[in-house]
């Protein structure tokens, strides 16, 4: 079985461990984990990860958050994989911080990144893990907020946090969403 893990970031030193690139710091924390490394290739940085006899193609797309859409469907389509083995990992501002969610389809929440991925493929009808940043702003500072650092307390966490985010990846696989979802959701 083969899956592809989309992790939505922006590229560039400007935006690198930034909230909203939590999707690549989960990415590159399991690819660190399992001793692989990224290739620059088409639309993004990509590496397959292989977990008890799945291979997980891991995507940090390279066309910026907005436009994620294009890199995830001509990742699909050059995989031949089909919605259901697409995962998206993205940041969520009706979270709190830490908290990670599941789920197999829903909109896009204003966010740019699922927005696109919806107008590109035709659907949400697929599953996304939700990483919690908060929403600790000012009215009308969204983007600021979202494109700055972690706060000194939250830097302690988020390792763990990372950690468990991609456990959550590689139950999608071993044991399917909605297993992984009764497993992982209330965590």
């Amino acid at each position: 079985m083969k899956y592809l893990v989309a992790g939505l970031g922006n590229i560039g030193n400007e935006y690198a461990h930034t909230r909203h690139n939590i999707g690549f710091d989960i990415l590159d924390a399991l690819a660190g984990a399992s001793n692989i490394s990224f290739k620059d290739k088409r639309y993004g940085m990509v590496s397959e990860m292989k977990y008890r006899a799945r291979t997980y193609v891991l995507l940090k797309p390279s066309t910026f958050m907005n436009l994620s859409g294009n890199a995830i469907r001509y990742w699909l389509k050059k995989e031949k994989l089909p919605m259901e083995n697409l995962l998206v990992v993205v940041d969520d501002l009706a979270l709190p911080f830490g908290t990670l969610r599941l789920r197999a389809k829903g909109g896009d929440a204003g966010h740019n990144g699922l927005n696109h991925i919806q107008t590109i493929m035709g659907t949400t009808n697929y599953a996304r893990l939700r990483f919690g940043v908060g929403n600790d702003f000012y009215s009308g500072q969204q983007v600021d907020y979202v494109l700055s650092g972690w706060t000194e307390e939250q830097e302690k966490a988020l390792p763990d946090r990372i950690e468990m985010a991609g456990e959550i990846i590689k139950s999608f696989g071993v044991i399917g969403l909605q297993r992984t979802m009764n497993v992982y959701n209330n965590k």
